[in-house]
Formats: C-alpha cells, structure tokens, sequence
C-alpha cells in the first residue's frame, strides 16, 4: 500500500510546466518532418501552385478586352468603309510628260528645228538664223501653219508663269517655270491671255502665234525653247516631246 501510494503521488507531482506542455507539439512536428517524404511532397505542391497561377495570368491576357462604347454611338463613316483607310497614304501623281506647245497638233509643222552640235554639218546649217550680217544657232524648234494663219499656243507642262514681255527682237514672249526645274520659253506670240505670277495647267491656252522680228521671213509662227532653270543650258525640245517628227 505503502509503495503504491508513493508511486500514484510521484506521477501526480510530476510537473507539470507550460515548456514542458509545449514540447509534446514540438516533438511531434519534428518527428513529422524527418520523414523522407514530407519535402518532395512540399516541393511538387508548391510547384503546381505556381504553374497555376501562371495558366490563369496567361488565358486572362488572351481574352479580349471589352470596351466601354455607349450603344447608341453611331460611326460618321460611310457603310462598309474600314478603319484602315483613315490612315492611308495618297499616291503621288505621276509626273508630267512634255506636251506639244499647240492647241492642235496636226495643224502645225516644224520650220525650223534646233541646233544640235552633234548633228551633221548639213543639219547644223539648216538651223542656224540669220539675223543683219549675223548666222546664230536656233536655240529651239518653230511651229507654223501651212496656211500662215495664226494658231493657239499652250503651255507644254504645268507651272508658274515668270515672265511676259514684249521685245522688239524676238517679239512677245512668255516664260513658265515648271517644278522639274525645266523653263519653257514661248516667243513670236500674237495675243497672251496670262499674265506673270499666274498658275498654268497642262494644255492650258496661253496665247496667240504670232510675229517677230529676228525670223519674219517665217511669217506668223511660235518660237518655242526648253532650258534648264531661267538662263540655264539649253534643251533639245526633239529630245522632250512626243512623237517628234519634223514635217
């Protein structure tokens, strides 16, 4: 009895501390994570946790986002007219090729052509002008009516009209400035229905054929020339126009 009694009272007076209550949880999880399992389990989770959330971000990227458009909006555009073509470029338009300087081409001939210092001594003679005592090459071509009646004159390219004037060698004459830094230069004219600074297009009327002193024995006709820039080198105007035949 003795023996038992002081057995049930050294287990009743064992102490009872919260340490000591503390290390039974403690051990426990200790015990748990020894176990050769426990990391590679954690690993593998943790693992597939992130690939989730990867998956999610990713499919929530690939949806479209839904704007806020109000119904009732309606477009000013035109039906079937795409978003695309506000942004279009225009196309350049295709640059200018020299035109006859004549309302009508078929009414007029070549009486006189240029000089060109590459031709033969028999062409080199036929464009050379005599003027007092004086032979000058033809720096241009003249144009001229069978029946030496006046004809219309206009303007070969598009430009600006630098110069109108009135002298007593080569008659009235008219000068235009094209954006290819050409200059056209119409002299011998009748009537000039431009005047200077004024915008001309293609084929436009710019005057009347008409006389000139330094080549009257061509009666009424139109001196027309091409020179690079005002005052610049001349131009062969057989090389620039159309089709060019001397009749």
């Amino acid at each position: 009895m003795r023996d038992g009694k002081q057995e049930f009272q050294k287990k009743e007076d064992a102490p009872q501390t919260a340490m000591g209550a503390a290390n039974v949880p403690n051990s426990a999880w200790k015990r748990f994570l020894a176990k050769k399992w426990v990391f590679p389990a954690t690993y593998v989770a943790a693992a597939a946790i992130i690939l989730t959330i990867m998956w999610v971000y990713q499919d929530a990227m690939k949806k479209p986002v839904a704007l806020d458009t109000p119904a009732n909006v309606q477009s000013d555009k035109p039906a079937g007219e795409t978003a695309g073509k506000d942004n279009a470029v225009p196309v350049g338009a295709k640059a200018e090729s020299m035109q006859w300087p004549v309302k009508d081409r078929s009414q007029v001939t070549v009486t006189l052509p240029s000089y060109d210092s590459k031709a033969s001594n028999e062409a080199k003679q036929a464009a050379m002008v005599e003027y007092g005592d004086t032979l000058t090459p033809h720096v241009g071509i003249d144009l001229a009516r069978n029946d030496k009646q006046a004809f219309e004159v206009s303007a070969a390219l598009s430009g600006k009209v630098t110069a109108v004037d009135k002298n007593p060698v080569v008659g009235n004459l008219v000068e235009i400035t094209h954006e290819n830094g050409l200059v056209t230069v119409y002299q011998s004219l009748g009537d000039i229905k431009v005047a200077a600074g004024a915008t001309v297009k293609q084929g436009e009327i710019i005057a009347q054929a008409g006389r000139n002193e330094l080549e009257k024995d061509q009666g009424v006709h139109l001196h027309f020339e091409v020179r690079k820039g005002e005052a610049g080198a001349v131009e062969l105007p057989e090389q620039l126009l159309p089709e060019y035949k001397q009749q």
